[in-house]
């Protein structure tokens, strides 16, 4: 009798054994994913970057910054620094902005003081000249560029200046407005996340910065596009919706390494389409887009920040990349002067 009971009562010792192990187990794992998703809250990088520079506060200070290195003046503006101050002044709302902050700010500069003195007690400084530099930090710097002399012959040319490109060609004409935010419901509703520049099939689609190809090929809402990161990895370039059977320029792959300047793809109007090679977008137009990177787990997530480049289109139109036709047989196109990207100052 008492040894019957114990073969029953063994069966249901081992049953509450493994049940505890599945238990403690299943909790171990809870608190060490909970663990995790809050170290990962707790990590030390910025979560989100609302960016709205006005293209006027970029253009004036960035001719302060150019100017100041090529005149090699006493004092070197940084216009990273300048629209950082000039954030901080605004509540970091540019529409506020006005041009007689930044000159009161450039003769508080020029009278002595520094921007570390400026800023001093200005709590967001670091946040937006952060944020500011994650955006623009591969847009102003040393580069070298082709020239052509007079007598046809071509030389490289050092200089200081803006070394970032507009994305359309230059000569091909394209237009555009602020659709950032606005919704879209293919596949699922959504936001729009970039710019939309309305232009003509086939018209050169340039690389903004200098980087590496990460991304390539087919995706149903972007058709063919071209993913570039930005070498200091800030930086990721998202150009959607190229052309029908020719979406790439020549030697464009996963892993390649591109120039600013560098002609990447054709405009099109691909994509909504989980079918390859598809045009079910209503106008051609090449989908531009930015998404800033501060930590890699912002990558692929719900913690992704893409910011509206709107008014940084509008700042690039003044760098163009002028292209030919290097390939007739292709028709693929080609920069037309050579450009060496340089280390920023």
């Amino acid at each position: 009798m008492f040894i019957k009971s114990f073969k029953i009562n063994k069966k249901i010792f081992i049953s509450i054994i493994i049940i505890l192990v599945v238990i403690i187990t299943s909790v171990t794992v809870f608190f060490s994913f909970a663990d995790d998703e809050n170290s990962d809250s707790k990590k030390d990088y910025i979560k989100w970057v609302d960016f709205n520079v006005t293209n006027e506060a970029l253009s004036l200070t960035a001719k302060l910054d150019i100017e100041s290195h090529n005149n090699n003046s006493a004092i070197k503006y940084n216009w990273l620094e300048l629209l950082a101050y000039l954030a901080c002044k605004n509540g970091g709302d540019f529409k506020n902005f006005s041009s007689s902050d930044l000159d009161k700010l450039v003769n508080e500069l020029n009278s002595g003081k520094t921007i570390s003195d400026l800023t001093s007690t200005m709590k967001f400084y670091d946040y937006y000249y952060e944020s500011y530099s994650a955006v623009l930090s591969g847009f102003i710097g040393n580069y070298s560029i082709e020239v052509q002399k007079e007598d046809g012959s071509r030389v490289m040319e050092n200089r200081y200046g803006i070394k970032a490109f507009l994305p359309i060609a230059k000569n091909y004409a394209f237009s555009h407005y602020d659709d950032f935010g606005n919704s879209r419901s293919y596949g699922f509703k959504r936001v729009h996340l970039g710019n939309d520049l309305m232009g003509s099939i086939g018209t050169p689609i340039i690389a903004v910065e200098s980087g590496i190809v990460e991304h390539l090929g087919w995706n149903q809402y972007g058709g063919w596009r071209v993913g570039v990161r930005s070498y200091d990895g800030k930086r990721y370039y998202y150009y959607a919706h190229l052309r029908k059977n020719h979406p790439y320029a020549e030697g464009i792959e996963k892993g390649s390494h591109v120039k600013a300047g560098d002609v990447i793809g054709y405009l099109g109007m691909t994509g909504y389409s989980v079918k390859e090679n598809v045009n079910n977008i209503n106008v051609p137009h090449l989908h531009f887009g930015m998404q800033l990177i501060f930590d890699e787990s912002q990558i692929d997530s719900p913690n992704e920040i893409w910011i509206d480049v709107y008014q940084i289109v509008e700042f690039l139109k003044k760098n163009r990349s002028e292209v030919y036709m290097s390939n007739k047989e292709s028709k693929d196109y080609s920069r037309k002067f050579d450009f060496i990207d340089g280390i920023s100052e």
